[in-house]
């Protein structure tokens, strides 16, 4: 007997993501990353609510900016609009 799982989505995961409203987010978080001389830019949003950011200036080259995007951008990006699955630099 064979069993096979399958995730179940919930009506929030199979909507797109208003690019507006990831561009408040990403603005309420920018003056914070500018103050350390970088800054963050919005590439893309996926078909799978995955937010692409090129961290920028001083964020570019950070040894940290992995904590910056995963505890600072993505943090307060899932806060802010729970449909949203991760954020990547690219």
């Amino acid at each position: 007997m064979q069993i096979t799982l399958i995730k179940i989505r919930s009506r929030e995961e199979y909507k797109m993501l208003d690019r507006t409203k990831v561009e408040e987010v990403i603005n309420r978080i920018r003056p914070t990353l500018q103050r350390d001389g970088g800054d963050v830019e919005l590439v893309e949003i996926t078909d799978d609510n995955i937010v692409k950011v090129k961290l920028v200036g001083a964020c570019g080259t950070c040894p940290m900016s992995i904590m910056t995007l995963k505890g600072g951008i993505e943090a307060a990006m899932k806060q802010a609009i729970p449909a949203v699955k991760a954020v990547e630099a690219v």
